[in-house]
């Protein structure tokens, strides 16, 4: 049995109220442009060997280390951004300061995409410079299938959990009855599925989740749009056309 008590969270509520971040709802785009019929099961994560565990043994970071994990994916492995560029991008959202630890009080999920859209995270690849977010949509709460689409389409999702006290030592997350949040809010990257429920990437590691396990803890997550999941062709690599991507995700309101 896992024990992962001394693990950080890190994902705080998202504010509300007039100037908070938005996201404009991916039902509105796949309207016009619907995605096509998810598979039976689906697994990003074959394309990365080793994933980076970016402090977040130690530090309340997840909604950034979601970050690197996802761009690792896309470009399978070829860019994996360091601890320090994961930190560096979490003091800059949330105020974090490594001399003072109460400043470690984690981030809001789209106070960070706000950032990536708008300044882009620190790349190691040159001539990058800064890996910039081209869109973000949010997912319809409890819409399994809508889910599924998003995790093939666009390449994983971003997603927050309400975890429970009961999560910190299961090896598959699975619903026991604990109280949403009871733990604290996490924030994770779902690269895949299959029968048991959506696969996530946290603290290093690949982690199986249930559906009831989501269905109840999973209360925020939001397809990515990003110039990392390219092909040559121009195209995600599971065939959609860029540019139809770019359409979808092409309205992103600032707070």
């Amino acid at each position: 049995m896992v024990d992962q008590a001394m693990m950080k969270l890190g994902r705080r509520a998202a504010r509300v109220g007039p100037g908070a971040p938005r996201a404009p709802a991916l039902s509105g785009y796949t309207a016009l442009a619907p995605m096509p019929p998810p598979p039976a099961r689906f697994d990003w994560s074959v394309r990365v060997a080793n994933w980076p565990m970016y402090a977040n043994d130690r530090v309340g970071d997840c909604t950034t280390a979601a970050i690197g994990h996802m761009i690792q994916l896309w470009t399978a492995g070829i860019v994996t951004l360091s601890e320090e560029e994961v930190l560096a991008a979490y003091a800059a959202v949330s105020g974090y300061n490594p001399d003072d630890p109460n400043s470690d009080q984690g981030a809001a999920m789209l106070d960070v995409l706000m950032w990536w859209y708008h300044q882009g995270m620190p790349s190691p690849a040159p001539p990058i410079g800064r890996d910039r977010l081209d869109g973000y949509a949010a997912l319809r709460a409890g819409d399994d299938v809508e889910l599924r689409q998003a995790i093939v389409a666009f390449g994983g999702v971003y997603a927050g959990l309400a975890m429970p006290l009961s999560a910190q030592s299961q090896d598959v997350w699975s619903d026991v009855g604990d109280a949403p949040g009871s733990w604290g809010g996490h924030c994770v990257p779902l690269v895949g599925y299959n029968e048991t429920g959506p696969i996530c990437v946290t603290w290093g590691a690949v982690k199986q989740m249930e559906w009831d396990f989501w269905r109840v803890y999973g209360d925020e997550a939001y397809a990515l749009l990003s110039r990392d999941f390219l092909d040559t062709a121009e195209a995600a690599p599971n065939g959609v056309p860029w540019a139809q991507l770019q359409a979808d995700l092409a309205t992103i309101s600032a707070p």
